[in-house]
């Protein structure tokens, strides 16, 4: 597999992916709609193992909008990058998943999103007009 490629908007912060994205979707709820500026966010997931910083990691900044969930962006230019999900709010400790910006990719990362997640709680200004699935929150894994 060809490691996939992205940066911020500045070209600060530079990353890799050097394994498969997880399923792609568009993310609707609140906090990824304010951290994007935007209906919603196209994300996939990716195993953090497979997450390599190439240049300007010191310039990623995160933010834990929820328990265990840790939004990251370039300090310089707001660029979201990538949010890391701790294994449980509870446990807490290490990254079991993270998440990458469809966006953020310079490459054609080879997925398209599958689904809308967070549905009910999506912008009132915006209507859905595609035929994906449409999810009221996360369905199970």
């Amino acid at each position: 597999m060809t490691a996939i490629k992205g940066s911020c908007l500045c070209g600060g912060v530079k990353y890799e992916i050097t394994g498969p994205l997880g399923s792609a979707a568009n993310c609707h709820c609140s906090m990824c709609r304010k951290q994007h500026g935007a209906a919603f966010r196209s994300r996939a997931g990716v195993d953090p193992a497979d997450f390599h910083w190439i240049q300007g990691e010191e310039l990623v900044t995160f933010y834990e909008s929820s328990p265990g969930t840790h939004r990251g962006f370039c300090s310089r230019c707001g660029s979201p990058i990538a949010n890391k999900i701790a294994p449980t709010a509870v446990t807490g400790g290490g990254i079991a998943r993270m998440g990458v910006q469809l966006g953020g990719l310079d490459d054609d990362p080879g997925v398209r999103p599958a689904a809308h997640v967070y549905v009910a709680s999506k912008a009132p200004w915006f209507t859905i007009t595609d035929d994906l699935l449409q999810f009221d929150q996360m369905p199970p894994h």
